[in-house]
């Protein structure tokens, strides 16, 4: 009987760390070795969905099961339709609305022709299925939420305890309140200056929290692998550009278009390139963050594939032990990342409110 692989990663939760995974016997219906389950579970990993499901097993009688529960899909289609993603039975059925037919395929929903349509695809596997716009609730946009949610009780109990206690943190307050002062310290001042940095410290703290919780809760069993998805570091990515745009001041804008102390034929030159910089500067921060965060999870897990596939406790057992501190280095990988974007999106308010002293 062969092995298929039903990888559950489990975490030692907050400080502590993330790990592990076992396999499960399910026999060989499906005819795919563990080889496959392996490259199965990392792209399903990586992806959004649009149920919470926190792990599957396979019963005695050979079905799949899975735990967890569905979430909201609202699509516009000649009208608003609003059903639960229970429909879909995890991709495996067509969900009929008000008339409609609508069908999973690789995490994107798309129309058929009825009960039992079919996916169409072109040569190189691209969906011809018309495809309606799409808002729903998925688990990425729920655990933004979610982390919103974290933050403003993190935030709103520590401002309050401040009020109460003259200033002095209490509670939570007590962890926030060094690494308030040390995005303060080390990253708003010396990058923007003392004369600029409280207009931005508001969003520098809410990026800086926001992407260091959403990677830790990467790191756990349900696998909401939010950075990892481009659309969310695009955002990102374009609040910091926008800021940085409209923060410029005329000194700013003069050594783009026109840089001060250079012979006018090479400012023609370099007045395009300095414009594109403006846009590679968002750019790298979004490719940035997205690269580091998918790269980390797509190793992780191939090496916690490797235990199913060595088939001996020596390969095995090194195999957990590589997972296992690579495990570790992922949680100082979560931190870190939210240091560098906060850190290139103070640089660029910097260089944006920078007065700039032509006769020095």
């Amino acid at each position: 009987m062969r092995k298929k692989l039903a990888l559950k990663p489990i975490t030692f939760l907050l400080f502590l760390l993330t790990f592990v995974s076992y396999g499960k016997d399910k026999g060989h219906s499906e005819g795919k070795d563990t080889e496959e389950y392996v490259k199965e579970y990392i792209q399903h990993h990586l992806k959004d969905s649009y149920d919470f499901n926190l792990f599957s097993y396979t019963a005695d009688s050979g079905e799949e099961k899975h735990v967890g529960f569905p979430l909201p899909v609202i699509l516009w289609d000649d009208g608003l339709k609003v059903f639960s993603s229970s429909k879909f039975h995890h991709g495996e059925t067509v969900a009929e609305v008000d008339g409609s037919y609508y069908k999973l395929h690789h995490s994107k929903i798309y129309k058929v022709d009825g009960p039992n349509g079919e996916i169409i695809e072109d040569d190189h596997h691209h969906a011809l299925n018309e495809k309606p716009l799409d808002f729903s609730l998925t688990k990425n946009v729920l655990m933004i939420m979610m982390v919103f949610a974290l933050m403003f009780f993190m935030f709103s109990r520590m401002a309050k305890a401040y009020a109460k206690n003259n200033g002095m943190p209490k509670g939570l307050g007590r962890f926030l309140e060094p690494i308030v002062l040390y995005v303060r310290d080390e990253i708003a001042i010396p990058n923007i200056g003392e004369k600029h940095y409280k207009r931005y410290m508001s969003y520098l703290l809410t990026v800086f929290f926001f992407v260091w919780i959403i990677n830790l809760f990467g790191l756990t069993p349900i696998g909401m692998n939010v950075t990892n998805n481009i659309a969310v570091t695009l955002c990102l990515a374009l609040i910091t550009y926008f800021i940085t745009t409209f923060s410029g001041n005329a000194n700013y804008w003069k050594h783009i278009f026109w840089m001060p102390g250079v012979p006018w034929p090479m400012k023609i030159v370099l007045a395009p390139i300095e414009l594109l910089g403006t846009f590679i500067k968002p750019f790298a921060l979004m490719i940035r963050l997205y690269a580091n965060i998918t790269a980390g999870h797509v190793v992780l897990m191939s090496i916690i594939g490797m235990i199913f596939l060595f088939q001996n406790w020596i390969g095995s057992s090194l195999s957990f032990l590589l997972a296992f501190v690579l495990a570790i280095l992922e949680l100082l990988v979560a931190a870190l990342q939210a240091y560098i974007f906060t850190v290139l999106s103070a640089l660029y308010f910097g260089m944006a409110v920078e007065e700039h002293d032509e006769h020095h």
